[in-house]
């Protein structure tokens, strides 16, 4: 096992621990007569400010606040307890009133963009290496251009050799629209090349009907269609990493505030008794 593998099964062998431990605590002060509802809503508020703290750590790198990284391991984790302690706040059924299925739904939703969330990075930069060259998201259109204006270099140029246009009406109709922006994102997403093979099969077809030099011109174009097919790829994969935060974190600070409300509500009703 390496060690990577290793630190995730300790950190998950830990939080399996602490939440066998909560739930112990919890069925005590049960028992005790405690009001575990409200100090597991106060347990949970701290919990998901410290999440929502993850991201304020981010911009302010510079401080002396820890590595990223060990604030990312503690996220996780602290994040997977968190339905712990959900469950034990709501009394492991949903809610009925609608201020409190409203923020039941909120961190439902924010759990579960989470857990989505963990499953993309963790997967998806290991796929980002496997196929075209790593570039930089905000470079992505600049290569795109450059592979759309050497394909169409090549057209002008059948153009100017021949008096024939069948490339430039196969380009027109079938590949410009392909080179013009990214294309079949959902499919790169979910690991398909059916609409790449299925490109390159209609340009092969398409070239039986060619003359030789149509044929040379239409090999190259196939090239670039790879390439750009290559190029899609990154950006599906680097924009859905990008994107997803931005459902998880503005969730998460709503969530935060509701629940700050919620509880600010909760004792005032109850006029503040523990």
């Amino acid at each position: 096992m390496n060690t990577l593998a290793a630190r995730r099964t300790r950190n998950l062998g830990i939080t399996i621990v602490a939440a066998l431990l909560i739930l112990w605590l919890s069925d005590v002060m049960t028992t005790a007569l405690r009001d575990v509802s409200r100090l597991s809503g106060w347990g949970l508020l701290a919990m998901v400010a410290f999440l929502a703290a993850y991201n304020v750590r981010k911009k302010l790198a510079f401080l002396p606040l820890g590595s990223s990284s060990s604030w990312l391991q503690l996220h996780v984790y602290v994040g997977l307890l968190t339905a712990v302690v959900f469950g034990i706040h709501i009394s492991w059924k949903m809610p009925s009133g609608l201020v409190e299925m409203i923020l039941a739904a909120l961190y439902l939703y924010v759990f579960a963009s989470g857990l989505v969330g963990l499953f993309l990075t963790r997967s998806l930069p290991k796929r980002l290496t496997t196929r075209g060259d790593e570039i930089l998201f905000e470079r992505i259109p600049v290569y795109r251009k450059r592979i759309q204006a050497e394909v169409e270099a090549i057209v002008f140029s059948g153009l100017d050799d021949s008096e024939s246009t069948a490339i430039a009406q196969f380009y027109a109709d079938r590949l410009r629209p392909f080179f013009t922006q990214p294309r079949n994102l959902w499919q790169h997403l979910v690991q398909s090349n059916r609409a790449r093979f299925g490109l390159l099969n209609e340009m092969r077809a398409y070239g039986r009907y060619l003359d030789n030099s149509e044929r040379e011109m239409m090999s190259r174009i196939a090239t670039c269609v790879e390439r750009k097919d290559d190029l899609d790829y990154q950006f599906s994969l680097q924009a859905t990493l990008k994107y997803w935060l931005f459902v998880h974190v503005p969730l998460s600070y709503g969530l935060l505030v509701f629940a700050v409300v919620h509880l600010l509500l909760v004792s005032a009703f109850s006029g503040g008794a523990s």
